[in-house]
């Protein structure tokens, strides 16, 4: 049983399967992988696999010792709702979690800092030296990390070895769309900094809000501009909404 509410727990079971997203095309759906619950070491390790394996398929180049870093993080998060995104073929993976989240992210990535409780440090070393190993093996890379965290809501954590982008400027036009956009719809175009493609459903997990706002939104968002739908009803961000994001810190 694992801690729900406060209340104490056996950290020995995963009780929840995680599921991983191999984007083959960035325009299409992705194939969704799902690794059943099991014990935690064999859990951790069932994913580590699954990860390292569709990466390479694509042609990545991420390291399994990096991966399997970040998903011995996930007993933080009590492996809730645990969702990873392999893009850029291979050599982006996007670890996300609708767990506590992290309280303070500079701390995360320095050596000894660790949030790991006792009954955790059977299953993983819990020294605080997980996320600083996979920040330092990035940067000699020359790739780049990314951690967010809405405390309470979860945490994501992107590792790339694509060359980030020059940023972008944003036009009159995005400045504007900005100033029109409610909270709901921010809370729906937010969600495609975390993940490129996404449906009704995802979103409506992902927002907490009801398919039938999510679906009043993101017609919004389409008549904005901002998002286009492909040939499956999944939503993409256009150029336009790339600049809004940009915008409001995404």
């Amino acid at each position: 049983m694992q801690d729900i509410g406060g209340v104490s727990a056996d950290y020995s079971q995963v009780l929840n399967p995680a599921r991983v997203a191999v984007y083959d095309d960035p325009l299409i759906a992705p194939r969704i992988i799902t690794v059943a619950p099991t014990t935690t070491t064999e859990f951790i390790q069932n994913l580590a696999v699954c990860i390292d394996e569709q990466a390479r398929r694509l042609g990545g180049n991420i390291s399994y010792t990096v991966i399997l870093e970040v998903t011995e993080n996930f007993i933080n998060a009590q492996f809730r709702e645990i969702v990873v995104s392999i893009l850029d073929g291979g050599n982006t993976i996007r670890f996300t979690d609708q767990g506590p989240g992290i309280a303070d992210i500079e701390k995360a990535v320095r050596p000894g800092f660790t949030s790991a409780i006792e009954p955790m440090k059977h299953y993983i070393r819990g020294v605080g030296s997980g996320l600083p190993i996979v920040h330092d093996w990035v940067e000699l890379k020359n790739g780049h990390i990314t951690i967010d965290s809405n405390i309470g809501n979860g945490a994501a954590v992107t590792i790339s070895l694509v060359e980030e982008p020059e940023p972008i400027q944003s036009s009159q036009e995005a400045v504007n769309a900005v100033q029109m956009l409610g909270d709901k719809e921010k809370a729906v175009l937010k969600q495609f900094a975390v993940q490129p493609l996404l449906g009704v459903t995802e979103l409506a997990t992902r927002t907490g809000l009801g398919p039938s706002s999510v679906s009043y939104q993101l017609k919004k968002l389409e008549e904005a501009g901002l998002l286009a739908s492909n040939t499956q009803k999944k939503r993409l961000l256009t150029p336009l909404g790339k600049e809004v994001l940009n915008e409001i810190g995404l």
